[in-house]
């Protein structure tokens, strides 16, 4: 018996409750053996950024689980998009789990602000400071990421080290299951995250070497909203953007490729981006880590 027959929890809000099926083409063994390991577990907090992969993590823990045994914990700071929390927020409402929001300060640690290769290491150890000891004092046994199999074979994962380090289990990548295959079974369970484009911390819009700030982090989050404000005032119906900070008060706006030639013909849209004396279309389009592209060395941090 899988463990979704054994589940009880009644699906609200955001989850369907049913059977552990997925959308065609999705991995219903992949799925089940995800659930099979949530519900030996005694109570699971997931770090839940809101994202795609820690939504789905959380709505499967329910599953396994029921909403008594689970909790969400949303990391609060300067890097974190401000519409971000309110939509976990509303996420672990609908789910019936209690929800946390405690603060981290990343930018108190220097490899942080240093903005290396690993800054995402000293993210996450932050991170871990914060959530596994309020999962201890809320009595949970195990702290969980939304860390998923694609992320592993990358590679490129500072963070994850530093979260397997403080002992975060994994439990989507444990299952072998892949960005694509969360999102067909998020479909499937009706989750409103399904399609969710990915919304990286605001830190992730820096060039590396480029001094992370809380000054530096509000720009970015600023522009970025001028921009999404700007493009559907001007119907262009844009899914990935990024306003990404290269140094010098260089901007570099990363939009879906199909839209680039849209916007280069609009200049009044790009206008909107105040804060940097020089702002410049990436003719390639959004490219997910794209600044990973300009470390010299990756290798040295992987």
């Amino acid at each position: 018996m899988t463990s979704q027959a054994q589940a009880t929890p009644q699906a609200t809000g955001a989850v369907h409750a049913g059977a552990s099926t997925t959308a065609d083409g999705a991995p219903v063994d992949r799925v089940d053996a995800l659930l099979d390991r949530l519900s030996s577990l005694p109570s699971l907090m997931v770090a839940f950024s809101g994202g795609a992969d820690s939504a789905f993590l959380l709505a499967a823990a329910v599953r396994a689980l029921g909403p008594d045994r689970v909790e969400a914990a949303t990391a609060v700071s300067p890097s974190l998009p401000r519409i971000e929390l309110e939509r976990a927020r509303e996420f672990a409402a609908g789910l019936g789990v209690a929800h946390h929001a405690p603060s981290t300060d990343e930018l108190s640690r220097e490899g942080y602000r240093a903005n290396a290769g690993d800054r995402c290491f000293f993210c996450k150890t932050e991170l871990m400071s914060v959530v596994a000891p309020l999962a201890a004092e809320r009595g949970i046994a195990a702290v969980a990421t939304g860390t998923n199999a694609d992320d592993v074979r990358a590679g490129f994962r500072p963070g994850i080290r530093a979260a397997a380090n403080a002992g975060a289990l994994t439990p989507l990548a444990d299952a072998g299951l892949s960005k694509s295959e969360i999102r067909a079974a998020s479909q499937a369970w009706g989750l409103p995250t399904w399609d969710k484009p990915a919304a990286a911390c605001l830190a992730s819009r820096i060039a590396y070497g480029v001094e992370v700030t809380a000054g530096g982090l509000e720009r970015v989050a600023e522009a970025e909203h001028a921009l999404r404000l700007a493009l559907a005032e001007a119907a262009i119906p844009v899914r990935n953007l990024r306003v990404r900070d290269m140094g010098g008060d260089i901007a570099k706006v990363e939009i879906d490729a199909e839209l680039v030639a849209a916007v280069a013909g609009r200049p009044e849209v790009l206008a909107v981006v105040e804060g940097f004396t020089e702002v410049r279309l990436d003719e390639q389009g959004f490219r997910s880590g794209a600044m990973n592209e300009l470390l010299p060395n990756p290798e040295r941090y992987r």
